[in-house]
């Protein structure tokens, strides 16, 4: 294995990128903990609520910090399912907030069952120095959000694109997610020219997408197994280079002035009828769970 510079990727919050050195194949591993741990703690959402969301965060950070982009990647599921909703957004400089909302009884009666159920997941690109957008849009069907995943690559990217997630609590109640993303780049002039039997470019492939389903659940989110020592436990006879980590961290960008903004943009009966027993108003903030008051002045009040 080789690095192009010696880190510490030991850190439990960080997207590692590498690739595969005899083919053109490029991925990132994602691990999450004390982001993630501080996330769903802010919550107390039930446990297959947070394994959900935690895997959903831990894809949404590899495929975020794929893209070439300044501003926010978001994803966000609309489903008929216990969950109906799930945002997860990943800042290009790995800020990383989720949450989710959904049934409290259906959740807790479902058993074997699809959380998630039938809907859609959407994909969002917001540029912080324009005004331009970037969206699209997948099916999903059930709780296996890796498949739309890859149906968006597949078909707004093309690029072949393998991936794989997971989530679990320690024996402390502490939360880990990871995941690992592996795609398959175009070669040099593309592939016009190459006989459909060669299968130089094929069985490489095929062979990373075998190797890296033999990588467990404990492997994945293990904290005392080094993120680059994965990489090298599946892919060595390969040939993995490591690049530089990016770390992550769990960050909100909620703040007085712009829940303020929100509250002015609202009718005036509507603000009314916000206004509780002690003339103030509470909002709380879906990502967070910070609780924000104001006068009926809409100034904050402590």
């Amino acid at each position: 294995m080789e690095n192009q510079q010696s880190n510490d990727t030991q850190t439990q919050d960080l997207v590692l990128p590498f690739q595969i050195e005899a083919s053109p194949m490029r991925g990132r591993l994602v691990r999450l903990e004390g982001a993630i741990d501080t996330l769903l703690r802010r919550h107390d959402y039930p446990v297959p609520v947070s394994h959900l969301l935690a895997q959903a965060t831990a894809m949404a950070a590899a495929l975020g910090t794929a893209l070439k982009f300044d501003g926010v990647f978001t994803i966000q599921t609309n489903t008929n399912g216990p969950v109906r909703m799930m945002v997860v957004d990943v800042t290009s400089d790995g800020a990383v907030r989720a949450c989710a909302q959904f049934d409290d009884a259906a959740v807790s009666e479902v058993k074997g069952g699809s959380l998630l159920g039938q809907g859609q997941l959407i994909f969002t690109v917001d540029q912080t120095l324009s005004d331009e957008r970037y969206q699209g849009i997948v099916q999903v069907d059930g709780d296996d959000l890796t498949e739309a995943f890859k149906l968006y690559f597949k078909q707004s990217e093309q690029i072949p694109t393998g991936l794989i997630a997971s989530a679990r609590q320690d024996e402390a109640g502490v939360w880990h997610a990871g995941c690992l993303m592996l795609q398959r780049m175009p070669s040099e002039g593309g592939n016009e020219g190459v006989p459909q039997h060669d299968t130089s470019v094929e069985d490489p492939w095929l062979r990373a997408m075998a190797l890296m389903q033999t990588c467990s659940v404990d492997e994945l989110t293990n904290p005392a197994l080094p993120a680059d020592q994965l990489l090298f436990r599946l892919f060595h006879e390969e040939g993995v280079r490591v690049y530089d980590p990016k770390p992550l961290r769990q960050a909100c960008r909620c703040s007085s002035d712009k829940i303020a903004g929100i509250l002015s943009g609202l009718p005036q009966d509507q603000i009314k009828s916000m206004i509780k027993e002690d003339g103030r108003i509470a909002v709380t903030c879906q990502f967070c769970n910070q609780v924000y008051h104001f006068d009926a002045a809409l100034k904050p009040s402590d």
